[in-house]
């Protein structure tokens, strides 16, 4: 079952059919996104794609933003989920390959997830901000997976170099998509070797 933050939604679903009907209007809301870009998505045209009522959306959500802000959550969800996934096969002190599992699964969402490309985790909607911005969100998630795998505590020193890397990695991967749609494999190869030097001095 997709999870979606509460804050997220005017009705939290109970039952798994009312899951399963949030999960086909998130899934719907992303591959319209895809084809029609956020400023000509509507709520109407999630309905129609997920087939249901246009009140099934209004229960779970009173506007486009907000899905769009669900959607962006259950990325960072999956994302989280991915990397985890990837890092519990590593040996405990292997930041270098917990690094390359962040990298490696946020291309691979990029490249391969419906609406990814346009919301990721949430800046990219061209409607006002998240009062704390999803860069500090995602630096958030992945300094507690990478101090989990470590074996010690979020402290303000990782937690500061996490989100150093987070808006770096940002920049020079949006660069990346720039200069190639799949993503420039030279660009991606520089970014990584700048952020392992980058963290060494914090993780060695």
């Amino acid at each position: 079952m997709d999870r979606v933050s509460p804050a997220h939604l005017r009705r939290t679903p109970v039952q798994q059919r009312s899951a399963e009907r949030l999960a086909r209007i998130l899934d719907a809301c992303a591959e319209l996104l895809d084809e029609t870009g956020y400023e000509e998505l509507s709520t109407r045209a999630v309905a129609a794609r997920a087939g249901v009522p246009i009140g099934s959306v209004y229960r779970f959500f009173g506007n486009k933003r907000a899905l769009a802000d669900a959607l962006a959550h259950r990325n960072l969800d999956s994302y989280a989920e991915r990397i985890s996934g990837r890092i519990a096969s590593l040996g405990a002190g292997d930041w270098r390959g917990a690094l390359d599992a962040v990298l490696d699964e946020y291309l691979a969402m990029k490249r391969t997830v419906p609406g990814f490309a346009l919301i990721d985790f949430g800046y990219r909607i061209p409607v006002g901000a998240p009062a704390v911005g999803a860069n500090h969100q995602v630096a958030d998630r992945l300094a507690e997976l990478l101090a989990g795998h470590l074996g010690r505590g979020v402290d303000e020193e990782l937690r500061r170099a996490v989100l150093i890397s987070v808006e770096a990695a940002d920049a020079l991967l949006q660069l990346a998509f720039r200069v190639e749609s799949a993503g420039d494999e030279g660009i991606v190869a520089e970014t990584r070797e700048l952020l392992r030097a980058y963290l060494a001095r914090v993780l060695d």
